[in-house]
């Protein structure tokens, strides 16, 4: 028999069962085991709204293995909108007008898609489906670049998608990141090919996420995700929030552009794997 830390209880259900995990009649989570992997989470979701992209799509999986996952992305999203005022007020001066607006109308799209069917699709389908959408993108990526440099051929232009294919990449973005906070590797399977400056990259990531973490506040309280128990751990876990956030932002500003893409595309290899490694895991249960 799994812990009950293991167990996967109704939504519903789940809010009376972690009653028992409190101290008295507390509205906070008091687990040890939680913030184990709470401050890891948020230490990944720092340094992804400081401008490392991808790193916070960690974040919910990490939590998903002590809550459900829903609950884990709704005591995250008020941290994230608080990273992104911090990552917003930095990078103002840099984005791109033309990617916001061919993502920001498919993202509503997606987030509308997925208040729609959260009660009908399984985290696993979800997380595999992302999973392998980045993989074959990243290995694209790896072995277009390595097959043009054997038979001598220029590397590969910058280019700039058609506006359909943004819409396109713009709502699965918002689809996914609403049920299982894994937005970025669409959206990175849009912007990374056109070669953008780093802090161009930076701040269009920044700005295009704070927009969409707002979009999805209502379907959460929809769904009966914010609670004052979520709302009160989240606030336990803010500082250390704030801290990475801007130790995100100190590591951008010094990376040199070429390295910065080179993690970029190992990052979204990384979390493709894991979001596969996670839904097989889910899957086989």
């Amino acid at each position: 028999m799994r812990p009950p830390w293991r167990q996967k209880p109704d939504f519903e259900l789940y809010h009376v069962e972690c009653l028992h995990c409190a101290l008295g009649s507390s509205s906070l989570i008091t687990d040890p085991l939680f913030y184990l992997f709470a401050i890891p989470a948020v230490t990944f979701l720092g340094l992804s709204k400081g401008g490392f992209a991808g790193l916070g799509m960690i974040s919910t999986p990490l939590l998903a293995l002590v809550v459900p996952p829903l609950q884990a992305a709704a005591i995250l999203l008020p941290i994230l909108i608080c990273q992104d005022a911090i990552s917003v007020w930095t990078y103002h001066r840099d984005w791109s007008a033309w990617n916001l607006k061919v993502l920001l109308p498919g993202s509503a799209l997606g987030v509308g898609a997925g208040w729609l069917f959260a009660k009908y699709l399984s985290d696993a389908a979800i997380e595999l489906m992302v999973g392998g959408i980045a993989l074959a993108f990243a290995l694209y990526a790896w072995l277009g670049a390595w097959l043009r440099a054997f038979l001598g051929r220029a590397p590969a232009k910058a280019r700039r998608p058609h506006p359909a294919m943004g819409i396109l990449w713009g709502a699965l973005s918002g689809f996914t990141s609403m049920l299982v906070q894994a937005g970025s590797p669409p959206f990175q399977i849009h912007v990374l090919p056109q070669r953008l400056d780093k802090m161009t990259l930076v701040g269009t990531t920044v700005i295009f996420f704070a927009m969409l973490n707002w979009m999805k506040v209502v379907p959460y309280f929809a769904l009966g995700q914010f609670s004052t128990r979520n709302f009160a751990t989240s606030a336990v876990l803010l500082p250390f929030a704030v801290l990475t956030n801007f130790a995100g932002i100190w590591l951008v500003r010094r990376t040199p552009t070429e390295q910065f893409y080179r993690i970029a595309y190992l990052l979204i290899l990384l979390i493709a794997l894991a979001l596969l490694w996670q839904g097989a895991r889910e899957f086989v249960r």
